[in-house]
């Protein structure tokens, strides 16, 4: 048990829960968690220690809030995408206060990682789906879009599986785990690793992470309220479906031509 007061200054908490590792990781810190939300979370970290909650507990209301966010998106109209967009800031900045909270309590554990995970894999998995719904006008007229929304949410499931298994597979073949930098994610082959950094300044890829998703389900929903219809959601969806093949086969190739498998 830690025993680390409870009433810390920020500049204490920062020092503690915010380490240089955090931010030098290629691929686990999001750019608001650079931008702007890990200077926020300290606050609300900082009133999560006056309360009996615990780091897990943090994690489950980061995970509902994903999945309150994707219900929203089946909802019609502006407001509700808006809703969507503020539920997964609030998750972004529960994100960031779980791991805070740990790391001052001292109560890292791989339960938390796991459930962090799952957090993050059952939210982006839902959005598509939600996106679907709302495309095909709601929950009572559930159909075809839905169904499309289906095939994005699985190919976002496998793009997430592919990074998974390099952790599985590294795990079994006796090997520490992967660091995450960019050296080790770049292919070994030049060409590859150009065309790499060429795709890295148009990040479409991006549109399957929760606050990017978000964020663009609330653009269609405005072309959807000015134009009048669902064909702005609708347009968005259909150009999900291959985006989400291609990123899963560039993923795939990016993987077996780096280091992360050496």
């Amino acid at each position: 048990m830690s025993t680390r007061t409870s009433a810390p200054s920020i500049a204490e908490l920062r020092a503690v829960t915010q380490p240089p590792s955090i931010f030098e990781r290629n691929s686990g810190e999001h750019w608001a968690g650079r931008l702007y939300m890990r200077r926020l979370s300290p606050y609300l970290t900082r009133l999560l220690l006056r309360t009996p909650i615990t780091p897990n507990g943090v994690t489950w209301l980061m995970i509902l809030s994903g999945i309150a966010a994707a219900a929203a998106l089946t909802l019609p109209g502006i407001w509700p995408a808006a809703l969507a967009v503020v539920l997964i800031q609030l998750q972004l900045l529960l994100d960031c206060s779980d791991g805070e909270l740990a790391r001052w309590t001292e109560r890292k554990s791989p339960a938390g990682i796991y459930l962090d995970r799952l957090g993050h894999y059952v939210t982006e998995a839902l959005l598509p789906v939600g996106l679907g719904i709302r495309a095909d006008g709601g929950w009572e007229h559930i159909g075809g879009w839905t169904t499309l929304g289906l095939v994005v949410s699985v190919l976002v499931l496998l793009v997430k599986s592919e990074t998974v298994l390099v952790t599985i597979a590294r795990v079994e073949a006796g090997l520490p785990r992967a660091q995450d930098t960019r050296a080790v994610a770049a292919p070994r082959a030049a060409g590859l690793a150009a065309a790499r950094s060429a795709l890295g300044r148009l990040p479409f890829f991006r549109a399957f992470v929760a606050m990017e998703a978000t964020l663009l389900a609330l653009a269609a929903a405005v072309g959807d309220e000015i134009a009048g219809d669902l064909d702005v959601t609708r347009g968005l969806l259909i150009a999900l479906v291959p985006i989400a093949a291609v990123t899963a086969a560039g993923h795939l190739l990016a993987i077996l031509t780096s280091s992360r498998l050496r």
